[in-house]
């Protein structure tokens, strides 16, 4: 992008070149990031299949939360609130369907998004006969980080091969806010109000209609039987072949009935288990350790493009800018060029150039070096990383 502005300030050549080392720069140092990550994960991930040694000291100084919170706040993730999570609880779901998530089977439970934006979607309803737009707030990505309890017993959970005190982490794409709940492993699917009005209502009107046309002899039957046992009456009843078919056709016609009920409970029940884990299934990217390698991914790109925004501006400014100039600047580049409004993070993308050396300051004014200059010294950084200290 900033190649195509042809700015003739720029050598395309040993721009590409800088960018270049750039990038290289930033993988190997997020290479630490992730060795530290796995280092720090390896004794709670639920997918390893490797015995650690007893001579291997397990300890790390910095805590896998602590390390996970930089990882993504580099890569521009921001905690959703349990405000947030709240809400998403007790809202509507866009998926018509009624959630509940345990949250005493976990001692943990945090969750990172990025890329908020309300969105429109057209629902059906009323057997598809309606149609209605909702407008709703949807997160691009979500990281959902779960620590099971120490001690937790696997009962009948659906997720019962994690072990007690595993760490679960899981990474989905386009996730709307109010289904948040979607996107734990306990989630289970309740019935709504009107779905159990949708199975009731037909439910007892077709029970009015057995009781009266298939269990009426029965039930006078069994009345006169009551009534005599009970004292009511004298006379007894008489039982016959016919009497006991009649009976017997009648608890069949009952039989049968209860059954086909508790199956259209148990169908609506697996249609909504299937949105549900259809909809996952889409929307799941990575898990566990891969979410990690992912992120660190993603994190080094954020990180270079920071970086390389800023240093273009300032090599193409005719004068040292001011932090908040160069930050307006390349907004409004975004905006005017690209039809794109963000909030560049310019203390960070500084602060990389600062330390890098890419960067000079002087009386609160910014300029950037030349860029031959700029790929000697990541040259000579790079040289540096590999030399043993004595």
């Amino acid at each position: 992008m900033c190649i195509r502005e042809n700015n003739p300030d720029i050598d395309i050549d040993d721009f590409r070149q800088l960018g270049y080392m750039l990038d290289q720069i930033f993988h190997f140092e997020f290479h630490q990031v992730v060795e530290a990550l796995k280092n720090a994960y390896a004794d709670t991930d639920p997918d390893t299949d490797t015995r650690r040694p007893q001579f291997i000291d397990s300890r790390v100084d910095v805590p896998f939360v602590e390390l996970l919170d930089g990882l993504l706040e580099k890569a521009n993730y921001e905690r959703v609130t349990q405000a947030d999570l709240n809400r998403a609880l007790s809202e509507s779901s866009l998926f018509k369907i009624s959630l509940h998530v345990d949250f005493d089977d976990f001692s943990e439970v945090l969750l990172f998004a990025r890329g908020e934006s309300v969105r429109n979607e057209t629902v059906s309803s009323w057997f598809g006969l309606r149609k209605t737009s909702i407008e709703f707030v949807n997160y691009e990505r979500v990281v959902v980080y779960l620590r099971i309890r120490d001690d937790y017993e696997h009962l009948k959970h659906d997720f019962a091969s994690c072990r007690a005190g595993a760490t679960l982490l899981k990474l989905f794409r386009n996730v709307p806010k109010a289904d948040l709940e979607m996107l734990f492993p306990n989630t289970r699917v309740r019935m709504r109000l009107i779905d159990k009005l949708l199975i009731g209502v037909p439910a007892l009107v077709s029970g009015g209609i057995v009781l009266t046309t298939k269990l009426g002899a029965s039930l006078v039957l069994l009345g006169s039987l009551f009534g005599y046992w009970l004292g009511v009456h004298n006379q007894p009843a008489e039982i016959n072949q016919a009497s006991l078919m009649a009976l017997f056709a009648g608890a069949a016609a009952l039989g049968g009935y209860l059954w086909k009920q508790f199956n259209n409970f148990k169908n609506r029940k697996l249609r909504f288990m299937e949105t549900l884990t259809r909809n996952l299934y889409f929307k799941n990217l990575d898990n566990n350790a891969g979410v990690f390698h992912r992120l660190a991914n993603d994190a080094e790109e954020e990180e270079s493009k920071e970086a390389i925004l800023a240093y273009y501006f300032l090599s193409t400014s005719e004068a040292a800018l001011s932090q908040e100039e160069l930050d307006q600047k390349i907004e409004h580049w975004f905006d005017s060029r690209w039809d794109c409004r963000i909030d560049f993070e310019i203390d960070d993308a500084l602060q990389k150039l600062l330390a890098l050396g890419l960067v000079e300051t002087s009386g609160g004014r910014l300029c950037a070096v030349s860029i031959s200059e700029g790929i000697k010294i990541l040259d000579q950084r790079w040289d540096n990383y590999f030399v043993a200290e004595i």
